[in-house]
């Protein structure tokens, strides 16, 4: 939709008005005006770079006895399959899966008596924590610091699917593709804080796209541009000004699919190679099973781009990684032979992504999650296979200035239930607000939706990571 405003109808008996002179209804995201952009300039208080999260979501339920708390002497039926390896802390051992991870055990927080309390593939009920809104934790960070970057004009809630970093990829269907909204859903929030997918297929995508041919957009452009030049000429406020660079960025993404954040083509050859999982195994040997056909091998460039985008100005951020179910019932390999193409994959990229934080400087800024929306049980079935399970839950923590070098809590000898204080999605919900958020400022905003401040505020933290 484009609208123009002719200059006798900003002028009314109180004098000429700011009015906006058009709205491009694809080009602002998620519907953002010129008065929304200005709003969120005054609310971002200063130039500094907010902190963000990258949320690596291990979709169909990462096992917890085969990655990060292992159980090497338990009963056979139960015993961890493969072996185990030592860590850089002294007395922990990981499947033999995760040596890179193993080797730099210091830069991560460890939280085994996590229990998501989810038996089955909602994703929604880890990543809202039980908010009354309903809304991931990531559509509340987009109500909170707003739905784009006051600067870049990046949405500040983003998924990265594999299809963002690799063209022309075709993944096929399973019952984990409904369930991917959930990770970002909005609930009573609305959907300007849906997600943001530069590999397509958001709502919110699908709204910013313009049903014109490439040249009359142009064309459209070109008086976007002259229509600025009017507004200049009546209000030369710099802050309305900076719509002109906002504006030209969100037709970018509409031209292009994509901004420049989003080219890893612009990215060091070398960076990208240390990402790289790609060479890790073959596609065809992993997507075999109908419970793995969304597995991919990409997705260490999923967490280079999740870093790119961090660095210009995006919040939070949701990597997908699939084929995380493991029932070994034919639908997955048996005896989770699923792992070694898995796992691996995991090491490497989660690796790969705290080292480059790191040695950028970003490493208190950006908080890295791993998790997954269930454990999956203690006892082996008939075909060496888990099933869902969610009494203890895998979670993992890196960097955004919190207590690494640790494992929080224990889990009894087959990893069935903790020993130790269980942390439910409420205190990760509320554990990942404090990071991003000062409280202080939070309460004394009247903006807040309420049930987003009280999921904040009547959770406790984790214990030990702040």
């Amino acid at each position: 939709m484009l609208t123009i405003f002719d200059r006798g109808c900003a002028h009314t008996c109180q004098g000429r008005t700011r009015r906006e002179f058009l709205r491009v209804g694809g080009l602002a995201l998620g519907g953002l005006t010129l008065a929304d952009l200005l709003a969120a300039r005054a609310a971002a208080g200063d130039s500094s770079e907010p902190k963000a999260v990258v949320l690596l979501f291990l979709q169909g339920g990462p096992t917890q006895l085969e990655t990060w708390d292992p159980k090497p002497d338990a009963p056979q039926e139960t015993r961890t399959l493969g072996g185990t390896i030592p860590t850089a802390l002294p007395g922990v051992r990981f499947s033999e899966h995760f040596p890179k991870m193993a080797a730099m055990a210091k830069e991560f927080a460890f939280v085994r008596s996590f229990a998501s309390g989810n038996g089955g593939h909602t994703y929604q009920a880890v990543t809202t924590g039980g908010n009354a809104a309903k809304a991931a934790m990531s559509a509340a960070y987009a109500n909170l610091a707003g739905p784009t970057h006051p600067s870049t004009g990046l949405p500040t809630n983003v998924l990265v699917l594999p299809e963002a970093v690799q063209d022309g990829l075709v993944l096929q269907n399973n019952f984990e593709t409904g369930a991917l909204p959930t990770l970002t859903q909005p609930g009573a929030l609305g959907p300007q804080c849906e997600a943001f997918s530069p590999s397509g297929g958001s709502k919110l995508k699908q709204a910013m796209s313009l049903t014109l041919p490439r040249e009359q957009f142009d064309d459209r452009r070109k008086l976007l541009a002259d229509l600025d030049g009017l507004r200049r000429d009546l209000d030369r406020d710099p802050a309305v000004a900076q719509a002109g660079k906002y504006q030209q960025q969100a037709a970018d993404v509409i031209t292009r699919g994509v901004t420049a954040a989003f080219d890893l083509s612009k990215e060091d050859p070398k960076v990208v190679e240390r990402y790289d999982t790609s060479k890790l195994f073959k596609l065809e040997d992993a997507t075999r099973w109908h419970d793995m056909k969304r597995a991919t091998n990409l997705l260490g460039k999923q967490m280079l781009l999740a870093r790119r985008l961090v660095e210009n100005g995006v919040g939070f951020v949701t990597v997908s990684d699939c084929g995380w179910d493991m029932h070994a019932n034919n639908n997955s390999p048996k005896n989770m032979e699923g792992l070694k193409w898995l796992a691996p994959q995991v090491d490497h990229a989660v690796a790969a992504f705290v080292e480059d934080l790191k040695q950028r400087g970003l490493s208190d800024r950006v908080l890295l999650v791993v998790t997954g929306e269930m454990g999956r049980t203690p006892k082996l079935n008939k075909n060496g296979g888990r099933d869902h399970y969610g009494n203890v839950t895998p979670l993992v923590l890196a960097g955004g200035g919190i207590k690494t070098g640790q494992v929080i809590g224990k889990t009894d000898a087959t990893a069935s239930a903790p020993t130790t204080k269980v942390y439910k999605p409420t205190n990760l919900f509320s554990t990942v607000m404090h990071h991003l958020f000062d409280l202080g400022k939070l309460r004394l905003r009247t903006d807040v939706h309420r049930d987003i401040k009280g999921a904040v505020e009547n959770h406790g933290v984790i214990d030990d990571l702040l």
